[in-house]
């Protein structure tokens, strides 16, 4: 088993969208645990509603590609992600494959580790909460280090939303 670490991330009816996945996602894949939720500033495209972004670990014996196509991607359908040109434009719900294990890795066109760990705080800030200790399999440093040092843009813990990985609903079998 791999320990992966999946970014949520949804700025159209974010709670809920946040929520549903969690609970879908559960249905597939052992999950382990989630960091608080923190709510940003769009990246990109300014014009459309902040984010709620949420870092969420999990086990799985899937290949990264496996994972992707067979489980994120097909999430992201049932809750209406419709990709379009705009890459960073408004969305049910986004879920990319920060971490897996300690691989270095191209899966579905994007970098294992995601590069964007190392400099945007809607991804560094919920990995630290998760896993501070953790260390990047490239750059040897923690990610409570990373956070450090990534300009925060305005993000903050959403101590209103909380999400247990525990407790949401699901049905199958982990």
């Amino acid at each position: 088993m791999t320990t992966a670490y999946v970014l949520l991330g949804s700025n159209v009816n974010a709670e809920e969208n946040l929520r549903r996945a969690v609970a879908l996602l559960g249905e597939q894949v052992r999950l382990r645990g989630i960091s608080a939720v923190f709510e940003s500033v769009p990246v990109g495209y300014r014009e459309q509603p902040c984010f709620l972004n949420a870092i969420l670990s999990l086990e799985t014996d899937l290949s990264p590609t496996r994972l992707l196509k067979t489980v994120l991607r097909p999430v992201e359908a049932a809750l209406g992600r419709m990709r379009t040109r705009n890459k960073y434009g408004p969305r049910t719900i986004d879920l990319d494959i920060i971490l897996y294990g300690d691989r270095r890795l191209v899966c579905g066109g994007r970098r294992i580790p995601d590069p964007d760990l190392l400099s945007l705080a809607h991804v560094a800030y919920p990995m630290a909460d998760l896993a501070p200790d953790l260390l990047h399999p490239e750059t040897g440093e923690t990610m409570r280090e990373i956070a450090a040092r990534v300009d925060s843009g305005g993000i903050h813990a959403r101590d209103d939303i909380r999400i247990d990985v525990h407790t949401v609903e699901t049905k199958g079998d982990r």
